[in-house]
């Protein structure tokens, strides 16, 4: 299993539209890909930014493939983010899950 984490940074008086606009759009994006596992959207408010942490979890780099395209390090953007985004981060970080213990995770 592999973990990809992507952070953005959006004004914190735009938080609450781009957290509805990722629930509503990117997740069931990222669900809709067979061998995505789950998807968490994590969210910290630091005075007038606010950071999104998207963490989803899939069965392999292959089947990351299948989301990103063959550079699986370049984030996948949508037209709408240019509307909320204070910035368009270069990359992607990558973890092999190498321990479980809740089972949150199926």
């Amino acid at each position: 299993m592999v973990a990809r984490i992507w952070h953005g940074r959006v004004p914190t008086s735009k938080a609450k539209q781009y957290r509805d606009f990722v629930n509503a759009r990117a997740i069931p994006d990222y669900k809709s890909v067979n061998g995505n596992l789950d998807v968490y959207i994590l969210e910290r408010e630091e005075g007038k930014i606010t950071h999104f942490i998207t963490l989803t979890f899939w069965e392999n780099y292959e089947v990351i493939k299948s989301f990103a395209g063959d550079d699986i390090e370049t984030p996948k953007y949508y037209p709408e983010d240019k509307d909320f985004l204070l910035e368009f981060e270069e990359k992607v970080v990558h973890y092999k899950v190498t321990g479980q213990s809740s089972g949150l995770i199926k």
